[in-house]
């Protein structure tokens, strides 16, 4: 008949693994063109979407299968770099390019007045770099990062510092952060962070929140071409410069890291018990056997596994691929898996 057992100790084991995988859409490891649509990235009025951020898509949007992989912005503290959002009096500064660096420094500090700051240096503005949710899974990779820049015949390959600094990273709001740094798959080319000039790094990358925050002026230095026009009130689509510099790198590689976390329920059937069952066929509407022959030897079938809570509410079933003899002369040892 129906029967619940208790697990006892040791019967209930937990292990959490890492699983990784591409970032881009059919598990692609190196998404090598960039594609936009001309109605998203319209930057007409200065409440227009691309003024804000620009979506970069995996095919041409005409195609059933683009799907947008990340997006790119600029922000600038001052509101520079794009029109107001109104003339009036007061509202001067109030732009598309301030709404983006005052949202991303409220993601990562908490705080609108706190700047970003790369080292000792505070650029006016940022470069963004937002990779798509539905793309990765948990967190991207530490260490995976391969970004890849060129500029007429300067080529620069971008990175994080989390093997350099051993997985040490700084903590925020949206979960760790790592320097961007000239270099590959994690490691850093040379020994500091001021890679070039005075700025520091390149940026940050925080593969929690799926975001990378460049710094323009680290990279103006090496790559003139992407020096932000900082006119106010004005659409420079500064975004775009930086566009451009990956599209001619062709190469953006980033791996998704999910750790999954597995219960087993190691469930023990022991030769009395579990022997009879309340299936129809087995009894009648009294509960007495239909057949006699089953009295003294049962002979029943196991084909599910259910887990209860102590107030006797089924939680879970776990179906066996194929159905367990089971009488008085046999026992079963059933690993169940619950990943979650």
């Amino acid at each position: 008949m129906a029967t619940i057992n208790r697990y006892g100790e040791g019967d209930v084991v937990m292990s959490t693994d890492k699983v990784v995988t591409s970032t881009w859409s059919n598990n692609t490891n190196n998404l090598t063109t960039f594609y936009t649509s001309a109605i998203q990235a319209d930057q007409t009025d200065a409440n227009s979407q691309g003024n804000f951020f620009i979506n970069l898509y995996n095919d041409p949007t005409s195609s059933v299968s683009a799907s947008v992989q990340l997006s790119i912005g600029y922000g600038h503290r001052e509101g520079k770099g794009s029109k107001d959002f109104t003339n009036d009096t007061g509202s001067f500064g109030f732009s598309a390019t301030k709404v983006i660096y005052n949202q991303y420094r409220q993601l990562v500090y908490g705080d609108e007045s706190q700047n970003f700051t790369f080292s000792t240096h505070t650029p006016d503005d940022i470069y963004v770099l937002n990779v798509n949710r539905a793309r990765y899974r948990h967190n991207l990779k530490p260490g995976s990062l391969n970004l890849k820049l060129v500029s007429a015949s300067i080529t620069l390959n971008l990175t994080d510092d989390s093997v350099t600094s051993t997985g040490s990273a700084t903590t925020t709001n949206i979960g760790r952060q790592y320097n961007l740094v000239s270099g590959s798959d994690g490691v850093m080319e040379g020994s500091s962070i001021a890679q070039i000039g005075t700025t520091s790094s390149y940026g940050f990358v925080y593969p929690d929140a799926g975001l990378i925050v460049i710094n323009p002026d680290a990279l103006g230095l090496k790559m003139n071409s992407t020096l932000p026009n900082r006119d106010a009130n004005t659409n420079t689509s500064s975004s775009l410069l930086l566009l451009n510099v990956m599209e001619a790198g062709n190469q953006f590689i980033v791996d998704s890291e999910e750790r999954i976390t597995s219960q087993y329920y190691f469930t023990r059937v022991k030769n009395f018990e579990f022997n009879y069952s309340s299936n129809p066929s087995f009894i009648d509407d009294q509960g007495s056997l239909n057949f006699t022959s089953m009295i003294d030897m049962p002979k029943v079938y196991i084909s599910t596994v259910g887990l209860y809570n102590d107030d006797g509410d089924l939680l879970a079933v776990a179906k066996i691929s194929q159905p367990i003899a089971k009488d008085f002369t046999k026992e079963a040892l059933i690993r169940v898996k619950l990943d979650y």
